[in-house]
């Protein structure tokens, strides 16, 4: 169970101004309310908004997958916020093939790198004149997954389009360095999440075992919860973290080997 935190800064990220994509539910939607609780002034995407979608974030219905999806979110946002300090690159989504790496079609193969790392590239490139402007204290994180790591057969496309995200990451940290513009990225593991949980259940059904057994074996004895993501970007992108950049951060609860 998810221990409850003391209250955030309200005044920690007091005018800063945050884009995230895929904030409409789970680790994005605790991402942007945990930025939003610090004071930021947040923009969120996805395809759809949710209950779970934060209220006092300006939602922005768009597709991030796709080259016209991210120049027209990217314009929206940037038009409500006035410029940007803060860019989290969540927006991920995956289906598994229990057949193993040769039954993934190719169309999946090139939606799992448009949507999991390409959105990334793309959505970075089309803020970095805002960040540039905003200079230096502003940062980018990226969410990967420990699938990066630790790939398994029936996901290896949505594994190799997160390890293409850390290798990105770490790239473009050392490009930005000069600019004072930091850049991170953070691997959850196995983290309650609605998407998370259609895929371990998949998984469960398929083994002849339980929901919850999917993640017992995680050494601090409980899966993740979004928040436990969201607290790690929102050190990440606070000044706290001013001499972090480059880094790859696992958020799994002890889970992945040591690498």
């Amino acid at each position: 169970m998810f221990r409850t935190l003391s209250p955030a800064d309200p005044t920690e990220f007091s005018g800063k101004r945050a884009i995230v994509t895929g904030g409409s539910r789970g680790i994005g939607a605790a991402i942007v309310q945990r930025l939003v609780d610090g004071g930021a002034s947040v923009v969120t995407t996805a395809r759809t908004a949710t209950d779970e979608t934060p209220k006092a974030a300006t939602f922005v219905q768009g597709d991030v997958g796709t080259t016209g999806g991210v120049r027209a979110f990217a314009a929206a946002a940037l038009d409500r916020l006035g410029g940007v300090d803060i860019v989290v690159n969540n927006a991920a989504a995956a289906r598994s093939h229990l057949g193993g790496i040769g039954t993934i079609p190719d169309e999946e193969w090139l939606d799992a790198l448009d949507l999991n790392y390409l959105s990334a590239v793309r959505v970075t490139n089309a803020l970095l004149p805002a960040l540039h402007e905003a200079g230096a204290g502003s940062a980018i994180v990226n969410i990967s997954s420990g699938s990066s790591l630790l790939p398994n057969g029936p996901m290896a496309h949505y594994a190799a389009a997160k390890a293409a995200l850390n290798a990105y990451g770490k790239a473009l940290a050392g490009e930005l360095a000069p600019a004072g513009i930091r850049v991170a990225t953070v691997l959850p593991g196995n983290v309650l999440t609605p998407g998370a949980d259609r895929i371990r259940q998949t998984f469960a059904d398929a083994g002849g075992v339980s929901l919850a057994d999917t993640t017992a074996a995680v050494p601090l004895g409980r899966p993740g919860d979004p928040r436990d993501i969201a607290e790690a970007v929102a050190y990440l992108v606070s000044d706290r973290a001013q001499w972090v950049t480059g880094a790859t951060l696992v958020v799994d609860g002890g889970e992945l080997p040591i690498v």
